[in-house]
């Protein structure tokens, strides 16, 4: 049997997402994920376009090359992944976008 972990065991990346809150407010918000499975962990995901996502990488300080890209979907989703630490939180970032066809549609 595992042992439960409390909340308190998930406050580094909730205290990160509290001042993430404060020092960019001006920012969309993402879609926020904080797990027991990964309780240092703090993940923004954005589906919005990968400019939101740009924003938030360019407001964290994340160099353009520690960003990798993929497909995924078959093809028709653009995934962009970057990390960095914020507060002690390991922090992912990830957009999501659909990949448009020369033909001008998703």
């Amino acid at each position: 049997m595992t042992s439960t972990l409390m909340l308190s065991g998930l406050a580094v990346p909730l205290q990160a997402l509290r001042l993430l809150a404060v020092d960019f407010p001006h920012l969309p918000a993402p879609d926020v994920d904080v797990s027991p499975l990964e309780p240092e962990q703090l993940r923004l995901s954005f589906h919005s376009g990968l400019d939101v996502f740009e924003a938030w990488r360019e407001a964290l300080g994340v160099s353009p090359d520690t960003v990798t890209h993929a497909l995924q979907g078959g093809g028709g989703t653009r995934v962009l992944k970057a990390s960095a630490s914020y507060a002690g939180a390991s922090l992912y970032l990830v957009g999501f976008t659909d990949v448009v066809s020369a033909g001008g549609a998703s």
